[in-house]
């Protein structure tokens, strides 16, 4: 028998045991002929999710949901309207909030990050109505990074780098620790693998004797919570990859730095239990200074809740404990799921909506985004990235995007007190609107009835999106005039720098089509909208330029056509689909004939995802995205333009990777030998001994794609003595 009946036969009552078999029954059949990239039944990754759900204590309806989370989406024929009529419209709803938007479906998307935000959309949208699809989609999504070994390598970057900004997030913002720790270390894995291996390798070696010193201190703590009758579940465990790797960086601080790659859990009964056991501990190690965090009395806003203290042990060495509830550590593990777990009544709302404002206030943005895709990046950035927390003068808590400035913080509370906002005090004192908030920063709004509105300015200084939606907003209500001679002169100043005629580029035969994409109706519709801010200059010229070149393309290509002879025309047609010559495989939109150069700084090859920047006199210089350069050269936006590696991308490009080696006769001989079996030209080498007993080798050499280079980096990784092999981006 199905391993998911064995377990929801323990708790399913008669009714719910019988529509779960036939939920079975119903997804076997969806699936039947379905698999998965691993070549097995595709039914086994519903089941997963429904038997992952179960396990968190969910109710019926939601494992029933997960089962059934797929058979919309990749089921013939199979609606919504269907799943409610055989299943009920709780469980209806629930599938269809899940369920993605398709090509065939409401609308056609241009681009695939459009149809992505559209179903990042929708999600949220379901999210508000009922938060158990958030659940079944952290499952869903949980289960598929388990196995995505089994699919090709860009599909598993792409993957690991949306957990990674979203869903990753999205468990944290619901308090799902043990669901985002897992999320985040199987993304840095694939996203990132030489970097994931060089810090396992470089935690691993010391993690045995880490672990021996807590068994030690966690007997010492037992023994003390002895004397004090204090009952305690005690473990230890060793911190996730991913928020090691994060915390290095974050602070730029190397590995020997970072004090807690250990941690002691402690789960006592009681509140009360949880202050003396910090007692006991205290009165046994000495405590670093600035290391104690109590989120029992000021829970973070995702639920958590627990005591944090870091100590030294006898040996000098750092760790940290945790000490919570048991109560407190069921929320901590598994976060809004929590809600549904050992209770009566598990669809009684209590404290629920507390928990979710958060959610009610990134949704506001849906009314005042310009478009999904704004509305869509708002929410991951003021609600998915790092934060601080301050405090309001009466005390409630308000979690900020870090680098928040009190600004933000007014059209927080209110977008009346946003626009007419005068003056900050931070803990008493008065404060420059873009002061940078921290964490337990007191902010109280000083408003004013004079003030008639924003300045342009507050654009420059606010973080969030959600106070530069209602800034643009508050101008593009106030200002038409204004904002259309503006946003005029800022695209053909935009025009002018990309060595384009403004004149040319609109002509309603080339505006006509970004109308449409914008829901306008005129040019200049377009012309406010950059003035106040809403669409970018470079965006707008970019789009123009495209459509430009490609009617350019279609008369040069009718006029070849017309002077042909009839057995040239498909040969004409195909070469019409390739790159420019010269282009190395790199497509320009919108300049056909554009010089192209690789950067040096990051060297891509064909795989990686780039940007193109249009250079002084140079031509386009192309960057990996994740360029060290990237961010400052995005900012510069009027200078960047779409560029796409093409399919038959044949030129040879370099890359660059440095080893590691344990420093022993005929290493490099073993390393030559290897670039000689995976065929291919070294350009350069460079080698060196360290006294620590080791070898660094640094190679360039002649790469035709990210699929080659990995494959050229397992060999080298082969080698006996080898301790790491990473690319490097010079």
């Amino acid at each position: 028998m199905d391993k998911l009946y064995d377990i929801c036969k323990k708790t399913f009552n008669e009714e719910q045991f019988a529509l779960l078999g036939k939920a079975v029954a119903f997804a076997k059949n969806v699936h039947k002929d379905q698999k998965r990239e691993s070549g097995e039944p595709y039914y086994i990754h519903p089941e997963a999710v429904a038997i992952m759900l179960y396990n968190m204590g969910m109710d019926y309806a939601t494992v029933i949901a997960g089962l059934l989370h797929d058979v919309v989406e990749d089921g013939k024929d199979v609606t919504v309207d269907q799943i409610k009529s055989m299943f009920g419209t709780e469980i209806g709803s629930m599938v269809d909030g899940v369920t993605k938007l398709t090509q065939s479906g409401e609308q056609n998307y241009v681009t695939k990050r459009e149809q992505q935000a559209e179903n990042l959309r929708k999600l949220f949208l379901a999210m508000a109505n009922n938060v158990r699809v958030v659940i079944i989609k952290l499952a869903d999504r949980l289960h598929n990074m388990r196995t995505l070994e089994y699919c090709d390598t860009a599909k598993r970057v792409r993957k690991a780098k949306e957990t990674l900004e979203v869903y990753a997030p999205l468990a944290h913002r619901f308090g799902m620790g043990a669901i985002k720790g897992e999320l985040e270390d199987l993304a840095f894995m694939h996203m990132t693998p030489e970097e994931y291996e060089r810090m396992r390798t470089a935690i691993e070696p010391q993690q045995a004797e880490r672990m021996q010193l807590l068994q030690n201190a966690m007997q010492a703590i037992r023994d003390n919570l002895e004397k004090i009758n204090v009952k305690a579940d005690i473990n230890g465990r060793p911190k996730h990859l991913y928020s090691i790797y994060r915390k290095m960086v974050k602070q730029n601080r190397p590995l020997d730095e970072i004090y807690d790659l250990i941690a002691i859990r402690i789960i006592v009964d009681t509140v009360s239990d949880c202050y003396a056991t910090l007692g006991v501990i205290h009165s046994i190690w000495r405590p670093m200074p600035g290391r104690f965090k109590d989120y029992i009395a000021m829970p973070k806003t995702n639920m958590y809740r627990s005591l944090h203290t870091t100590l030294f042990n006898d040996q000098g060495m750092p760790f940290e404990i945790q000490i919570r509830t048991f109560d407190m550590h069921r929320t901590a593990e598994y976060g809004i799921a929590a809600h549904w777990m050992y209770k009566e009544g598990r669809h009684a709302q209590d404290d629920l909506d507390d928990k979710m404002q958060w959610l009610r206030n990134a949704l506001e943005y849906e009314n005042d985004a310009d478009s999904t895709r704004d509305f869509v990046d708002g929410v991951v950035k003021d609600f998915f990235s790092d934060y601080v927390f301050v405090l309001t003068p009466t005390g409630e808590i308000l979690d900020m995007p870090t680098g928040s400035t009190p600004l933000d913080f007014a059209y927080r509370i209110h977008t009346n007190v946003g626009h007419h906002c005068q003056h900050a005090k931070v803990n008493g004192n008065m404060m420059r609107l873009d002061y940078k908030l921290k964490t337990n920063d007191v902010v109280e709004i000083i408003t004013s009835a004079n003030q008639p509105g924003p300045s342009r300015d507050w654009l420059n200084i606010v973080k969030t999106q959600q106070a530069k939606t209602k800034i643009r907003q508050w101008f593009k209500k106030a200002n038409r005039e204004e904002n259309v001679q503006k946003g005029r002169e800022m695209l053909e100043g935009a025009a002018k720098r990309l060595g384009q005629q403004f004149s040319t580029l609109t002509k309603p035969e080339f505006y006509g089509d970004l109308l449409k994409k914008l829901n306008m109706t005129s040019l200049d519709d377009i012309y406010n909208a950059v003035g106040y801010g809403g669409i970018s200059s470079g965006h707008v010229i970019h789009r123009l330029m495209d459509r430009r070149h490609k009617e350019l393309q279609e008369e040069e290509l009718q006029k070849r056509l017309t002077q042909a002879e009839d057995g040239d025309v498909q040969a004409i047609a195909r070469k019409e689909t390739r790159p420019a010559a010269g282009s190395r495989g790199i497509i320009v939109r919108g300049e056909p004939n554009m010089m192209v150069r690789f950067a040096h700084c990051c060297s891509p090859v064909p795989g990686d995802e780039i940007i193109g920047y249009i250079t002084r006199g140079r031509g386009v210089s192309i960057h990996r995205r994740d360029c060290p350069n990237a961010r400052e050269l995005l900012a510069d936006e009027d200078r960047i333009i779409p560029v796409e590696w093409a399919g038959d991308a044949k030129s040879n490009y370099t890359a660059s990777i440095n080893i590691t080696a344990t420093n022993r006769p005929g290493v490099l001989i073993d390393v030559s030998q290897t670039a000689l079996g995976a065929n291919i030209n070294i350009k350069t080498v460079n080698a060196k001994t360290e006294r620590d007993g080791m070898v660094y080798v640094q190679l360039s050499f002649d790469i035709s794609n990210t699929a080659q280079l990995s494959n050229v980096i397992k060999a080298f990784k082969k080698i006996k003595g080898v301790t790491e092999v990473f690319r490097t981006s010079n």
